[in-house]
Formats: C-alpha cells, sequence, structure tokens
C-alpha cells in the first residue's frame, strides 16, 4: 500500500514512518519547507513538498496515494482554528480526489462537555475531526490524551517543568483532580499503522494506555522514574492564564504552544472507546505509565552515540537526531545559564536603545 503521511516530520509522523516502512508499506512523506533529512529513514521514503493551506499543493501532494494518515496541527498561530479547518477541509477534498481508500486523522481525546465548555485547542481537534469525516473514502480518527515519549511536547513540557521548578511542584488546584490515561508513542504509532491496514473501522477509537492517574500521580510517577524529590503543593489562586505564562516561561517548549495546550489539563482525558478492543493489543501489550516513562528518559541524544528512535529498528520512545531542538535534553545549570544570557543581552540592549534616546533629546 502506498501511504501519504501528512506531517511525517514531526514527532508522531517520523516514528509512525519506520513502522510503515517496517510493514513492508511505500511511503509519501509530506513536508512544508523542505525535507527532514537528518531522519534515519529519509532516503527511504519519496518526498513531497505542500502547504496545507493550499488546496492544489494538496492534489499535487496525495495523487496516487491509497491512504492518507493526517498529522498535522497548528498550535503556534493565534488563528489556528480557521487555518485549521482549511487544511482538514484541503485534505479531505484531495484524499477523494486521488482515489485513496482509506483516512486516518490522529487527534485527541474530547471530553463529553458542550463545545462552549472545551478549550480552543480540544474544539479545533473536533472541528477538524467533523471536516475530515466527509472524504469520500473510508475516515477513523483515532483520539489520544497525553503522549509519552522522549521528543513529545507534552512529556517535554512535564519533563523540562519536573527538573526546573525544584524540590516544591505547584499543581493549580483546577487541573489537581483531572484524570488522564497517557498512552506511550510506541503503542501510538502501532495503532496508527493497524488503523490504515483496517478500512472497515470507521469513526472514532481512543487510543490509551492501561493506566488511569491524576495529574498529581503522573508528576509522581515521573519523579519516582527519573529519580527526583519533588512534593506536589496544591495552589488554589491560580489562573489559567497565569499558570500558561509561567509555565511557559520554564519550558523550552515554543510558549504559543504551552498557552494553547494548558487550558485543557483542567479536563478528564480518558478513553471511552477503546482502540484495543477493535484493533488488538500492540505485540507484548501496551506500556505503562511508569514503564513509557523509564524508556523515554534517554539524556544522550541520538547521534551522540545513542541509537535513533526514529529508526526502523529503533525504540519510538527514545530521542532522534530530527526531533526539535527545544526536545533536547539540557541540565539545569545549561537552562538557568542560557536564561542568564538571554536576560543580560536583553538589558544591554535596552541600555542602549535609552542612550540613544537621551543622546537625541540632547
Amino acid at each position: 500500500m502506498r501511504v501519504a503521511v501528512v506531517g511525517a516530520s514531526g514527532y508522531v509522523g517520523s516514528r509512525l514512518v519506520p513502522e510503515l516502512l517496517r510493514r513492508g508499506h511505500e511511503v509519501v512523506a509530506t513536508h512544508h519547507r523542505s525535507p527532514a533529512t537528518a531522519y534515519p529513514w529519509s532516503g527511504d521514503v519519496e518526498w513531497r513538498r505542500v502547504d496545507v493551506q493550499d488546496e492544489q499543493r494538496v492534489l499535487a501532494a496525495l495523487e496516487g496515494v491509497d491512504a492518507v494518515c493526517y498529522l498535522v496541527h497548528g498550535l503556534d498561530d493565534d488563528d489556528f482554528m480557521r487555518l485549521d479547518r482549511q487544511a482538514a477541509d484541503n485534505v479531505a477534498y484531495a484524499a477523494g480526489v486521488a482515489g485513496a481508500s482509506r483516512l486516518v486523522y490522529f487527534s485527541g481525546i474530547v471530553p463529553d462537555l458542550p463545545d462552549g465548555e472545551l478549550s480552543d485547542h480540544l474544539l479545533s481537534r473536533l472541528e477538524v475531526e467533523e471536516v475530515l469525516a466527509t472524504a469520500d473514502c473510508s475516515v477513523l480518527t483515532l483520539r489520544a490524551s497525553m503522549v509519552i515519549g522522549a521528543g513529545s511536547t507534552s512529556f517535554e513540557v512535564m519533563r523540562q517543568m519536573s527538573h526546573r521548578l525544584g524540590l516544591v511542584q505547584t499543581v493549580p488546584a483546577w487541573m489537581g483532580g483531572s484524570v488522564i490515561q497517557p498512552v506511550a508513542v510506541a503503542d501510538a504509532v502501532w495503532f496508527l499503522a493497524e488503523a490504515l491496514e483496517r478500512p472497515d473501522v470507521t469513526g472514532h477509537l481512543d487510543v490509551v494506555g492501561p493506566d488511569r492517574l491524576s495529574y498529581v500521580e503522573l508528576l509522581r510517577t515521573y519523579a519516582a522514574r527519573a529519580r527526583l524529590l519533588r512534593l506536589q503543593l496544591p495552589v488554589w489562586l491560580a489562573p489559567v492564564g497565569a499558570v500558561a505564562r509561567v509555565a511557559g516561561a520554564l519550558v523550552d517548549v515554543p510558549s504559543g504552544t504551552v498557552h494553547s495546550l494548558i487550558p485543557s489539563l483542567g479536563h478528564d482525558m480518558v478513553g471511552r472507546l477503546d482502540a484495543a478492543d477493535v484493533l488488538g493489543e500492540p505485540p507484548g501489550g501496551r506500556l505503562g505509565v511508569a514503564d513509557a516513562v523509564a524508556r523515554s528518559l534517554v539524556t544522550v541524544r541520538a547521534g551522540d552515540g545513542a541509537p535513533d528512535g526514529a529508526s526502523v529498528d529503533g525504540d519510538p520512545q527514545a530521542p532522534s537526531v530530527g526531533d526539535p531542538r527545544w526536545a533536547r535534553h539540557r541540565s539545569v545549570l545549561s537552562w538557568a545559564g542560557s536564561r542568564a544570557w538571554s536576560a543580560a543581552q536583553a538589558a544591554g540592549q535596552a541600555a542602549v536603545q535609552a542612550a540613544v534616546r537621551s543622546a537625541a533629546r540632547g
């Protein structure tokens, strides 16, 4: 089968491609600006450039494919909801024109709440799902909550905050009681590949791990596996906006992405339609949270002596040379030093500008 992975250079896409190659499929990998040549599988796929906002480019990118896996999400742009709707409409139309028989979308678990109570992030995922469902082919959405693995956005936010907050971790009361059912990225890519091969399954399913736990329990599990001594302290006066700003300042993940994700943490994110009940279990069963975290705590970057997590024979939980720079592990000392240097540069620039303004007035 010839499978187009739209978003192949992203985190999940970079782990899905080697799984598809391992299963014997041909892969068309899309890129927006330039191919992600850093990945070990880059020479084994056909790269096609696409701008998902451009209908003609999407049509060209999907020409001749049998199936499409759609992995694109825009969180950095202030207008990401409109952009995501337009992109989904283009892909749904192009999949039908191309004659593809299967379309699989990787989305987020959507709590059973009125639209007005959903965060923009979750509401956008649901809108994209509804648009893609109009495609003239078999369509399945796989919904996940937190994906655990080195390089995953949500995992790196947890990792970086756990290390940088110090002994006491403040947990806003509005998210302390929420329940989450994380999934290991190794299991997520297995379910995606399996779904592409099962056009008889349509609608939506939840991709989840075997453990249900609160965010406090999740933080404790991470700290235990990372051998960190951390205490969780509930904070009642912690508005969502303030939490997003603090989190954005503490981590290397782009602040726009963090600001979009934080409001979703107040919802329960657990599966109701378990994909394993329909698609079966991955070989060896699904990873629990503790094991998934343990396999994700590699601190040596691929290419510096560690195996690459995005290779055909690699562990998807591990880092890859193609992961974004902000996902690369660095010590607290290194992070603090870079913050101090950035602050010094900003102060120096402000001083120069003040001197120029003073001279102009004089």
